[in-house]
């Protein structure tokens, strides 16, 4: 005698045999479709706020047929760019974040936990320009950095890295150029760490963009400036979604850097002439005397960027040192890099990080970050230092 747990079985069989067609439940079919790809935008202020490249290239891809995918990130513009059709508002851009100061703060791990992409759009290493200090290694090693942690949380994730769009020289006398130089590496960079299982696939989107023409202030982006971001994301993108690699990119033709550095349309976001405290201050104990000032560097729409310099003012190397900055207008710190730093009302305390600790006698190290500003008084905070 059959147990009754294999009559719908043998049903089953007998209805196929005869070929008729058994029927799956619905919750079973759309089990067997496959999940979306889940795509993190991550960059800066041109990729957060208002961003709508994203929203131009999430259009281009649903109606080129790339409907199951699913833009990611803890961040949402909630429909902000307005652009007349339906779009997908998640996104991992931080307005005023650096990639050396996401890298040096370990912020991007629980953003990738939290998001879980399977491919990512990376546009980051535009606040890294300002002010012209920050290497062209420390800019790499930042990017190589981001990947690893990128790899550890999804080790078949494909990385598609922007060559960045341009910055104009009225925005910034230094950044053109180091534009250029970023993107001129990347290609190298890109090859040397691409991987079958998880390529790093370069979308040139400085070719062919006008820092003037193309943006508002020479940094940021209007609306053609958005649809030329989002053309040339596309056919990189859509290659990653269709499982063939692109090779790295050709370089960045530095002579592009001429026409870049013409006066943006409008000027209300240029960046001020960089502001110093009025009295550097020194501490010492003993012999261990150091100095430090502070400057602003640059300032926009609540946030700006100040740069802290330490100078050894002893006779002897140090091997440690803390600066204490003291803000008088509201001022926080929310990012930094080339040092670790911690806030608590009005004070701000930078400690050094492990490779710039020593320092020699005589010798100076500096240190960056971004605060918010009430767009009425920014005085650079009064600072004093020890070393060990």
């Amino acid at each position: 005698m059959l147990r009754r747990t294999l009559l719908p079985a043998l049903f089953a069989a007998l209805l196929a045999a005869a070929g008729l067609v058994v029927l799956q439940p619905a919750g079973a079919a759309q089990s067997a479709a496959a999940a979306p790809v889940r795509i993190m935008p991550l960059g800066d202020s041109i990729t957060a706020g208002p961003g709508c490249w994203r929203a131009k290239l999430w259009h281009r891809l649903q109606t080129s047929g790339y409907t199951n995918i699913d833009f990611v990130g803890g961040v949402s513009d909630g429909g902000g760019c307005n652009p007349g059709y339906a779009y997908d508002f998640d996104h991992e851009g931080h307005g005023g974040y650096s990639a050396t100061g996401i890298a040096d703060n370990n912020q991007l791990p629980p953003w990738l936990a939290a998001a879980r992409p399977d491919v990512i759009l990376m546009h980051l290493g535009t606040n890294d320009m300002w002010g012209g200090y920050i290497p062209l290694a420390t800019k790499l090693a930042a990017f190589t950095k981001l990947v690893g942690q990128m790899r550890a949380q999804n080790p078949a994730v494909k990385i598609v890295v922007a060559q960045i769009i341009p910055m104009s020289q009225a925005a910034c006398a230094t950044c053109p150029a180091d534009v250029v130089a970023l993107n001129n590496a990347l290609p190298a960079w890109a090859a040397g760490l691409t991987t079958a299982q998880s390529p790093i696939t370069l979308a040139d989107l400085w070719t062919g963009f006008d820092a003037v023409a193309d943006t508002g202030d020479g940094v940021h982006p209007n609306d053609g400036g958005f649809e030329k971001m989002a053309n040339a994301w596309y056919p990189v993108l859509a290659r990653a979604l269709g499982g063939v690699t692109q090779s790295p990119s050709a370089s960045v033709s530095p002579s592009r850097s001429a026409s870049a550095s013409a006066s943006p349309s409008r000027s209300a976001s240029t960046s001020p002439s960089p502001s110093r405290s009025t009295s550097p201050s020194a501490s010492s104990g003993g012999s261990r005397a150091c100095t430090a000032t502070a400057k602003v560097v640059s300032q926009w729409g609540g946030n700006f960027q100040g740069e802290v310099t330490v100078t050894n003012a002893s006779g002897t190397a140090s091997t440690a040192w803390t600066a204490t900055l003291t803000f008088a207008d509201g001022q926080q710190v929310n990012q930094a890099w080339n040092a670790t730093v911690t806030q608590s009302g009005a004070t701000a305390t930078a400690r050094n990080v492990t490779y710039n600790g020593s320092i020699a006698p005589g010798a100076s190290t500096s240190f960056g970050f971004l605060a918010s500003w009430n767009n009425i008084t920014n005085a650079p905070p009064a600072v004093t230092c020890t070393i060990s």
